[in-house]
């Protein structure tokens, strides 16, 4: 048997902590998410009919819900040949008689769950698309501590978010994901739900 030689670098790229390895980050956190992510959720979850998708990107998501009969409203920072851009989510204020759903920008994940509650009728969700290690995390802890997480569908096989948009150029992922499902108005315990 060989001793290890790498160093914390390398452990950190074995267990894809991003925010360790050499590559840049895509330019405003943009990582398209596959749309069989949907297909997952469905299995276990029901969606209201009317879906604002936050952070739409090149619409991978939108199009998918749009496919299987849902209104969906899409708005991006960024225009990237789909929908409207120049739209900063964490700047709105109009609130919303539906769901709200996305991939957020992983550093600002915990803001785009908070602002997505506020601007949110009683009794609709959230639905996140996030690390399962979103779930740990002092900064995040005040906000499960709302007891507003209602569910969390974990991927029990990979789905690809690919750096910016290019899913042609990727193998695979070695990151495990879930839906977040936050609902105004709920205060319990989540529930776990297993999907893909």
């Amino acid at each position: 048997m060989t001793d290890w030689i790498g160093d914390t670098n390398s452990v950190m790229k074995m267990l894809a902590a991003s925010n360790h390895c050499e590559e840049e980050r895509a330019e405003h956190d943009y990582y398209a998410t596959e749309p069989k992510a949907i297909d997952c959720l469905l299995e276990k979850a029901k969606l209201d009919k009317n879906i604002w998708e936050i952070a739409a990107g090149e619409g991978h998501l939108s199009k998918r819900l749009i496919e299987l009969g849902y209104n969906v409203k899409s708005t991006d920072l960024v225009y990237r040949g789909f929908c409207a851009g120049g739209v900063d989510f964490l700047a709105c204020k109009d609130i919303w008689d539906g769901d709200i759903l996305t991939n957020p920008p992983y550093k600002f994940a915990l803001e785009f769950c908070e602002h997505a509650l506020e601007l949110l009728t009683e009794g609709h969700s959230a639905w996140m698309f996030v690390k399962v290690q979103f779930l740990e995390g002092k900064a995040r802890r005040k906000l499960f501590d709302t007891k507003q997480l209602k569910a969390i569908y974990v991927s029990t096989g990979r789905i690809k978010c690919a750096k910016n948009g290019d899913f042609e150029h990727m193998n695979g992922s070695a990151v495990a994901y879930m839906w977040a499902q936050f609902t105004k108005g709920y205060n319990g315990q989540p529930t776990v739900y297993w999907i893909n």
